[in-house]
């Protein structure tokens, strides 16, 4: 019974986490939406049964370090074709998980990123960033900006194959807080030369 009510704790986290999104894609004011995920993740990392919080974080929990939403980090770019590689990650759970490299986008005045897919079951598109800032303000291992196959998705165009970037929603994943989760983290291609001070913070 212990490892199926985890299975279902997990399930209702991430129906959480996809009507989150959800709710934020329908909002007209990218300030407003950013204040709802701000306040409905603290909820899930405060109370939720399958936080990745450890019971004296929980106890101690006042809310996590996010950033004041600044527009200047939002975009909507197109996916840049970009050279095939790919990447394997070892999880303790579901064996090797390999990614594909689908593309790259150009942030103004910051770089390029590498837009990844998930090649197993579910599929999904993945975008990680570590900034200069990491291991000193943001997670030393990079953060999430897109994460589909878990809900984290802030908006495409497959017409005009363009993505919506939003830096102010980068979080960080659930290894920043519990070590017993194994996280794919950014690839050299997902490394940004600049700060990016928006987002989920993390204190180390």
């Amino acid at each position: 019974m212990s490892s199926a009510r985890t299975a279902l704790e997990i399930a209702d986290w991430r129906r959480r986490v996809f009507a989150l999104y959800d709710a934020v894609r329908a909002q007209d004011d990218p300030e407003e939406a950013h204040e709802l995920w701000r306040i409905e993740r603290d909820d899930l990392m405060a109370r939720h049964p399958a936080t990745p919080f450890l019971e004296p974080e929980r106890l101690l929990f006042e809310g996590l370090s996010i950033a004041p939403y600044d527009a200047a980090w939002r975009y909507e770019l197109p996916i840049l074709e970009a050279e095939p590689g790919g990447f394997e990650f070892a999880t303790g759970t579901d064996g090797v998980v390999p990614f594909e490299r689908i593309g790259r986008v150009e942030i103004p005045d910051a770089g390029p990123l590498d837009v990844w897919r998930l090649m197993t079951y579910g599929g999904g598109v993945f975008i990680p960033v570590r900034d200069a800032l990491a291991g000193s303000g943001t997670y030393g291992g990079g953060r999430y900006l897109i994460d589909t196959i878990k809900g984290a998705d802030l908006g495409s165009d497959p017409g005009r194959g363009t993505i919506v970037l939003d830096f102010n929603f980068a979080y960080n994943p659930s290894c920043a807080y519990d070590p017993a989760w194994a996280c794919p983290l950014a690839q050299p291609g997902n490394v940004l030369p600049i700060a990016v001070p928006v987002g989920e913070l993390y204190a180390g």
